[in-house]
């Protein structure tokens, strides 16, 4: 990413587009992992959150947005393989 560049340009979107999706499947398959003591009705809420979150994050074109969405995908990718439940679930 360019310094000092508010907006991502198509160049940006495409180096980051591999990582997202990365991220979006591994959360999806983290909240379905036997070791998280959840019912099935809050990993459907769980993936519903995660899908409608990087819905909206598709369309982002803010290089400060998508770098917030991989870092907080990140740590809570981390918490999740940890066993750790977010705290509004």
């Amino acid at each position: 990413m360019v310094k000092g560049l508010i907006w991502a340009t198509a160049e940006d979107l495409a180096r980051n587009r591999g990582r997202v999706l990365s991220l979006y499947r591994q959360l999806l398959r983290t909240i379905n992992s036997p070791k998280l003591p959840l019912n099935l009705a809050t990993r459907l809420a769980m993936k519903a959150e995660v899908r409608t979150i990087f819905v909206f994050a598709s369309e982002e074109q803010s290089l400060h947005n998508i770098a917030d969405l991989i870092d907080t995908a990140e740590y809570t990718l981390s918490r999740l393989r940890k066993g750790e439940i977010p705290t509004n679930y």
